[in-house]
């Protein structure tokens, strides 16, 4: 009865490591290509959100942007515009 217990705890403990061992050698392959596919999407996101997200263009194409029309008028009526005079 002891020796099965003995036999049955060296497999367990056996199939442990294997399992271990085994995940950290597939994440250590698996996780460079996660994090950059991870990092990929989170760049896309960002510039998504800053306005700056430019399609991918093809060699030789050629892409032209144009500037906004200012449509904004100044405004003349913020103040009141006072000389300067010299004080002795």
């Amino acid at each position: 009865m002891q020796q099965a217990d003995i036999v049955g705890f060296l497999r367990t403990i056996l199939v442990i490591l294997v399992v271990y061992y085994a995940f950290k050698f597939i994440m250590r392959l698996a996780f460079p290509l996660l994090m950059k596919k991870f990092m990929g999407k989170m760049e896309r996101k960002f510039q998504e959100q800053q306005g700056h997200y430019q399609p991918k263009t093809k060699v030789g194409e050629t892409v032209i942007d144009k500037k906004p029309s200012s449509t904004s008028k100044a405004n003349n009526d913020v103040g009141e515009y006072v000389d300067y005079e010299d004080v002795d």
